[in-house]
């Protein structure tokens, strides 16, 4: 287990992700995370934290209802990963959204794009997302 400088373990939070696919173009969507919030400023896959209880997929079927007002109706799991800052252990679930009910806006003031694949490591995003990135750049080029 990973220690602090203090020799506390790091707080553990269980995060789910979506990877939301465009119906008809090679693009997802992706968030630009507030500023006041950890990572601020920097790019993400829509999602949130698992509350007790919950399953990852219901988690994420509330996450982007509240976040994007949108329905999943087809998801995936994609992968799960891992990402230790120096105050918090992510473990971050992340499912491949293929079908959705609604137009995604983003409901809580953050911004959202939809964005070629092609180009999305040129987005800053934090650490915890960077092999979310490798995977879905090669998933689209094969």
């Amino acid at each position: 287990m990973t220690v602090t400088k203090d020799n506390i373990p790091p707080k553990r939070i269980h995060v789910v992700a979506g990877v939301i696919y465009h119906p008809t173009k090679q693009q997802v969507l992706i968030a630009r995370r507030p500023v006041h919030l950890h990572q601020g400023g920097l790019w993400e896959f829509p999602g949130g934290k698992v509350a007790s209880g919950e399953t990852p997929e219901l988690a994420l079927q509330r996450e982007l209802m509240e976040e994007l007002a949108i329905d999943v109706t087809d998801c995936h799991p994609f992968l799960r990963t891992e990402h230790d800052y120096s105050d918090k252990l992510i473990v971050l679930d992340v499912w491949a959204v293929h079908k959705f009910k609604g137009r995604p806006k983003g409901n809580e003031g953050q911004r959202v794009n939809w964005v070629d694949i092609s180009v999305l490591n040129d987005y800053p995003f934090p650490a915890a997302n960077h092999a979310v990135l490798e995977k879905v750049v090669a998933a689209s080029a094969s």
